[in-house]
C-alpha cells in the first residue's frame, strides 16, 4: 500500500503591521490530521516544519477522529507531534469539531480527551477554547484567537447561522488595533463571510479537506455538510488587506477520498510593507 504524501503550500503576505526591523515572520498551520503518520512517528513531517525554521505552530483542530472506537488511536500520533513541535515551538492549538465532540460527550468517550489535553498542555501548547493569546515576534505584536463552536454550526446539510455578535460574545469584543496582527484560527471555513466582517487580519480554517476533489486553487467538490462546491473551500482568499487561508488538510476519515486534491501543509510567510506602499 503507499504510503501517504503531504506538499508544502506556501503562501507570503505582506502587511504594515510586521515591524521593519522584525524581517520575515514565519507560521505553519497544521489542521486535519485525524491521526495520519507521515513516516514513523511523524518523522517526514516534523522535518519538514523544522526545514522552515517556523517562529511559531498554528494548529486549525481536527488533529484526532471523533469516532468511537478510533477516537484512542488517533490520539497517539498527534499527541508525538505535538510534543515535538512543543519542545521547539510555541503552539496555539483551536479545536476542530472532532476534538469538541470528544469533549462535550464524555458518555461516549470518558475521559479520553481530558486526558489529551491535559497532555498537550505539558508539553507546552497553548489551547485556546474561544479564548486569545497576546505575544511578540522580534517587536511585532500579535494576538491569535480561538473560535470554538458547537456541534449545531456543523450539522447537515443546513447549519446554524453565524453572526459578529455571537463571535464577540464568545472571542469578546476585537476592538481595533493599528499595530497588533490579528489571527483567527477558525476551523469551519462555512462562515468565512462572517470571520472577514469580524476583522482578523488573518482568518485559518480547515474541515472541508479539500472538498474530497479539487477543480482549482480554490474550488473543491463537495463541503462535510454535503454543499456543492462550497465558497471559502480551500486555497487563499481576500478582502482588502485581510486574507484568508483554508488548508485542504493533512489527512481524512470516512470517505478516504482524495482526487486532485493533494494532503498540504500550510508554510505562512508575514513580511513588513515596502516602504513607501
Amino acid at each position: 500500500m503507499k504510503k501517504p504524501e503531504f506538499f508544502l503550500e506556501p503562501y507570503t503576505i505582506e502587511s504594515g503591521k510586521i515591524c521593519q526591523n522584525s524581517g520575515n515572520i514565519r507560521f505553519c498551520f497544521l489542521s486535519d490530521l485525524h491521526g495520519m503518520v507521515f513516516g514513523r512517528n511523524n518523522e517526514k513531517l516534523f522535518r519538514a516544519i523544522a526545514s522552515f525554521s517556523p517562529d511559531g505552530i498554528l494548529v486549525g483542530g481536527d488533529m484526532v477522529i471523533g469516532k468511537k472506537y478510533e477516537a484512542e488511536a488517533s490520539m497517539e500520533p498527534a499527541l508525538e507531534l505535538m510534543r515535538r513541535l512543543g519542545s521547539k515551538y510555541p503552539v496555539w492549538y483551536a479545536l476542530g469539531n472532532h476534538e469538541y465532540r470528544m469533549m462535550k460527550n464524555t458518555e461516549c468517550y470518558g475521559t479520553a480527551y481530558q486526558v489529551y489535553e491535559e497532555k498537550l498542555k505539558a508539553m507546552g501548547v497553548t489551547l485556546l477554547h474561544n479564548d486569545q493569546a497576546e505575544f511578540q515576534i522580534r517587536g511585532s505584536r500579535f494576538r491569535v484567537y480561538g473560535l470554538e463552536l458547537e456541534e449545531e454550526y456543523y450539522r447537515k446539510p443546513r447549519s446554524k447561522p453565524l453572526t459578529c455578535g455571537y463571535m464577540d460574545q464568545l472571542l469578546g469584543s476585537r476592538g481595533t488595533s493599528l499595530e497588533e496582527y490579528r489571527i483567527l484560527l477558525a476551523h469551519n471555513p462555512r462562515y468565512g463571510k462572517t470571520y472577514f466582517q469580524w476583522g482578523a487580519d488573518l482568518i485559518l480554517s480547515g474541515h472541508y479537506h479539500g472538498g474530497l476533489m479539487r477543480l482549482g486553487r480554490r474550488v473543491g467538490l463537495v463541503s462535510p455538510q454535503f454543499h456543492p462546491f462550497p465558497r471559502y473551500c480551500c486555497g487563499d482568499f481576500a478582502r482588502k488587506e485581510q486574507r484568508m487561508i483554508v488548508s485542504a488538510g493533512l489527512g481524512e476519515h470516512t470517505v478516504p477520498i482524495r482526487i486532485h486534491n493533494p494532503r498540504v501543509l500550510i508554510m505562512i510567510t508575514l513580511v513588513p510593507r515596502r516602504r513607501g506602499r
